[in-house]
């Protein structure tokens, strides 16, 4: 079977000005533009290289040029491609076989040490000496009473060890506990309507393989959550692409969208959005139901950050409320308002697409994990504790991230505080995300590019920056952003771009 190739020319577009030099300067490794440059020419192209792969526009299993015809693209000699191609190789973004073409991978999840994940290679791949804040997760470190709900969890085991352990649709106690909490939000809802699953990333996953078929039309705000951007695309749908507006949801934009490309299903986030931490008002809600409807549309709501309210409001009832039928679909989990290691997700929806879910998932996996279902039952009971305190933090947090953003980077704008979540959605001066992210772990800091958030390479003047690390963090990576955003402005800023909010 023969490999995909990208051809030198489009992965030359796709890097841009990957060494940050003067505009229009080219030449060779040895050239004074290369000499003039902050690192060294093959670091340079390797860095550019693995947030194309990160961003996912080099795709995994595709194979890059050969040394010789990007060497020549990109003006450059080959020693400089033959060391940056090593360097991903060392740090496992290259695969190498024997008579074949380089294909492009992804490092282990964790590095052999066992500890460490392999995203601090992209720090190391720089300045392995400079201490690293990693700004491209939006999750919090685990609550004290974590030990509480695994210790929970262990003395309720032994009632599970004469089973097989495998439960595909969830233990009856974690369904009860989460049907109560809709019910509780005005949501009446039976055991019966819950599947449990591994994070809501997976039952996303079950959704569309259910929902969707090969070129089908899913809807999604843009920007949107870049893994449902992926999970989209991995089941062959197509992305549609519905901007939001400064103050939130285009609906008309919706319905006009549904109605023209006869799109089947939708991926939303009406509860503080990711990555603008926007909230979807009552009005909204009810339409956004009424739209569905009309258009026959199923639209999969995704409650991850629900409990991250950050507002002294009135809790919103969820959308699926507002439905008449099976026109909602809702996707929960645990992992943001307790811990990203704790992977336990949810699907709510009809008894009748509960079954079909089941029917695909026995071809994925077999159940979530029993210890993890048993700790979010005791984790479920303790809710109102721990949101308080993590949604005080985050509060606290976010303040210093918007204090450091107006002292260091006065020019950058947050579209908005947004109403809760765990990030900030920022406009810069000029559209450098994707170089940004490119320099700034030099200066101790990783970033996720806009581009990320949506396709077609949109959001080159935005960038997330999550305030879920701690204040002194925090601090420490608008200083380290800054460091990085000032080296390359001079080089990759556009005198001509507009500076006018285009959000």
């Amino acid at each position: 079977m023969a490999i995909r190739v990208i051809g030198a020319a489009s992965l030359a577009r796709d890097l841009g000005r990957w060494r940050q030099d003067e505009p229009g300067a080219r030449g060779s490794a040895d050239s004074d533009a290369a000499r003039r440059s902050p690192r060294p020419a093959y670091l340079a192209l390797a860095e550019g290289i693995r947030l194309l792969i990160h961003d996912g526009r080099a795709p995994l299993g595709i194979a890059l040029p050969s040394e010789r015809d990007l060497s020549t693209t990109l003006g450059v000699s080959r020693t400089t491609v033959t060391s940056a191609y090593s360097l991903l190789r060392e740090h496992g973004y290259l695969i190498s076989r024997q008579g074949s073409r380089s294909t492009v991978a992804l490092p282990p999840t964790v590095a052999h040490d066992g500890t460490k994940p392999s995203r601090s290679l992209l720090a190391m791949m720089a300045q392995p000496e400079v201490p690293t804040i990693d700004m491209t997760y939006a999750a919090m470190s685990a609550p004290h009473e974590m030990t509480d709900a695994y210790t929970f969890a262990l003395h309720g085991l032994p009632a599970y060890l004469g089973t097989h352990g495998m439960d595909p649709v969830g233990m009856l106690m974690l369904r009860e506990a989460l049907a109560r909490r809709y019910t509780e939000r005005g949501l009446p809802t039976d055991p019966e309507q819950i599947l449990v699953t591994l994070g809501a990333q997976h039952g996303l996953r079950l959704l569309l393989n259910v929902l969707t078929t090969p070129a089908e039309r899913v809807l999604i705000e843009h920007p949107s959550y870049p893994n449902a951007i992926e999970a989209v695309r991995d089941v062959g749908a197509r992305p549609v692409p519905v901007p939001l507006l400064p103050t939130g949801w285009d609906l008309d934009g919706i319905r006009s969208a549904a109605r023209q490309t006869a799109a089947s299903v939708a991926y939303l986030v009406p509860d503080f959005h990711n990555p603008t931490g926007l909230l979807l008002d009552v009005e909204g809600r009810a339409e956004l139901a009424a739209i569905a409807r009309e258009t026959r549309m199923t639209v999969i709501v995704d409650e991850s950050m629900v409990d991250l309210d950050l507002t002294d409001g009135d809790p919103l009832p969820p959308v699926a409320a507002f439905a008449r039928g099976s026109e909602i679909v809702t996707i929960g989990s645990a992992s943001k308002s307790f811990w990203g290691g704790l992977r336990v997700g949810w699907v709510r929806a009809n008894q009748s697409l509960i079954t079909k879910l089941l029917g695909t998932r026995s071809t994925m996996d077999l159940g979530t994990p029993v210890m993890d279902q048993l700790a979010t039952v005791h984790l479920l009971q303790h809710a109102d504790t721990i949101l308080t305190e993590r949604r005080a933090q985050l509060r606290s947090r976010r303040a210093t991230l918007l204090k450091s953003l107006a002292e260091e980077l006065p020019d950058w704008h947050p579209t908005s505080e947004g109403a809760g979540g765990m990030s900030l959605w920022v406009q810069l001066p000029a559209p450098v995300s994707t170089a940004l992210a490119a320099t700034a772990p030099n200066h101790g800091v990783l970033l996720a590019a806009g581009p990320r958030f949506g396709v077609q390479g949109a959001f080159e003047r935005f960038i997330r920056l999550p305030f879920s690390q701690e204040e002194p963090d925090l601090r420490i990576a608008v200083k380290s952003i800054a460091a990085a955003f000032a080296a390359l402005t001079p080089h990759a800023a556009d005198p001509l771009a507009p500076l006018a909010p285009l959000y």
